[in-house]
């Protein structure tokens, strides 16, 4: 094997293996490093599997629902194991997708744990004990993050739970307390609610689904109440112990402190950065708040060195990862990049149900940047398709600048808003005001024709309110 490249990338994630494809693309050569699974934790025990299971919960909850449309199912049988197993395979088919891109692209994947050993040098460990040294003239790190550690609580992989249990449970427990709300929490615990698990969601922050618009937290919140989940927020808890099969949590409130006892506990407050081990300090890597600190191109401030995803920074989405992976290699190639995206405007989504999506400022920054803004607001149950899939539940909001009519921020929740959020980014990248957005033409009947009937509001233009 040539040990000698031109781009060596470290982890295998959604911004490692794209980064690693573009490099392939431009006649670069390459190498991608990865320890484990190629996809990393996206393809293997996060985005796609999760979003499987939860398609499989969201079946069930529709086959419960059935008699509202004439149809008579009866008892209803479920397997856990068997929507593991559909899980993981279709994890195993993209992670074999990307296996069969790369060798397309001619990048060279080295199985083992990548080391920066100084400039332009990194050793790999392979699982053997076995260590390689390659040289490349570029390096980017993409080793992504993992589950955030807290005090007193301590997983144990059989009942007090990281999302990689949570996606692979031997059974179904009857109760599950979710610590944390963001996205992850959310869903698993939209996620487990529709199997029929008791959830309890405990949140720090004084509203669940902290970073999004408040209007948006309340609505998920309403839903998740109305399912029978029990909500805590301006709560912690401040351990979690195992007593036989059940785990004993001391829950800790403004009105004091309680005891809960359940079955599983699940982790999901937040995730860090992997940045152990790959030989950082040595070269005096510059750092910021715990990420490793990069300029718009991922650029280090070490010549040759380069941060792409979740290592290099929030917002922790694959799509930034993607992103920035595409952007850092086509700058090292030398190839002309268009101004960055900011973080603000880059989609958040959670696919809880109903699902969450938003990209720019919430109403309250918005307020607290001191311009005048409109606000539009339109419910889906003013929209027909809606009305006829069953699902009125949510909202489409937006924000706009009173003079400019620049687009400062959208926020939907809803049946597959996931789905339609795309067209707030391609309006806002193309610069769309607020009166040029009016006269867009959206199909009917739509879900979507609830973005525009958002968009009219913000000018009191809506038709159907």
């Amino acid at each position: 094997m040539n040990n000698s490249f031109d781009v060596l990338i470290i982890g295998g994630g959604p911004g490692g293996y794209v980064a690693a494809i573009r490099a392939g693309q431009l006649g670069l050569r390459t190498a991608l490093v990865e320890k484990t699974h190629l996809g990393g934790i996206c393809l293997n025990w996060g985005c796609i599997p999760t979003k499987a299971m939860l398609h499989g919960a969201e079946v069930g909850h529709a086959m419960r629902h059935a008699d509202q449309l004439g149809f008579s199912v009866g008892e209803i049988a479920f397997e856990i194991r068997r929507l593991v197993e559909y899980s993981r395979s279709v994890s195993q088919r993209l992670t074999d997708g990307v296996a069969f891109l790369l060798k397309k692209h001619n990048v060279t994947v080295i199985n083992g744990e990548g080391r920066l050993l100084e400039k332009g040098r990194v050793a790999v460990r392979s699982i053997d004990g076995g260590e390689q040294e390659y040289r490349a003239d570029h390096i980017i790190l993409a080793t992504g993050a993992r589950p955030r550690a807290l005090a007193g609580i301590e997983p144990d992989k059989s009942h007090i739970w990281t999302y990689f249990e949570a996606l692979n449970p031997a059974a179904l427990p009857r109760s599950l307390l979710v610590i944390g709300s963001g996205a992850i929490g959310a869903e698993f615990a939209s996620l487990y609610n529709d199997l029929g698990c008791d959830v309890t969601l405990v949140e720090l922050a004084d509203q669940i689904l902290p970073l999004e618009d408040r209007d948006v937290s309340a609505q998920v919140q309403q839903q998740f109440t109305k399912r029978g989940m029990q909500i805590f927020t301006g709560a912690q808890i401040r351990s979690a112990k195992v007593n036989g099969d059940r785990v004993s949590c001391l829950l800790k409130t403004a009105d004091g402190e309680q005891t809960l006892e359940v079955d599983r506990v699940l982790c999901a407050a937040g995730i860090q950065p992997n940045i152990e081990n790959l030989g950082l300090e040595a070269l005096g890597v510059e750092m910021a708040r715990g990420f490793i600190h990069v300029d718009d191109r991922g650029r280090t401030n070490v010549f040759g060195l380069y941060a792409i995803g979740d290592v290099a920074g929030a917002p922790c989405l694959a799509h930034k990862a993607s992103y920035e992976g595409v952007r850092c290699v086509e700058a090292l190639a030398g190839l002309p990049v268009a101004a960055p995206v900011s973080p603000d405007f880059i989609p958040r989504c959670t696919y809880t149900r109903p699902q969450v999506a938003s990209l720019g400022l919430t109403e309250a920054r918005a307020r607290a940047s001191g311009r005048e803004i409109r606000v539009g607001v339109f419910p889906y149950q003013a929209n027909g398709k809606a009305l006829a899939l069953g699902e009125p539940q949510g909202f489409v909001k937006t924000l706009f600048d009173a003079q400019s009519g620049e687009l400062l921020g959208a926020h939907m929740v809803g049946s597959d808003v996931t789905e339609q959020i795309q067209g707030f980014g391609i309006a806002h990248t193309l610069e769309a005001t607020e009166e040029s957005l009016h006269e867009v033409i959206f199909a009917h009947p739509t879900l979507s024709e609830a973005m525009h009937e958002a968009i009219l509001a913000a000018d009191g233009r809506a038709l159907h309110q």
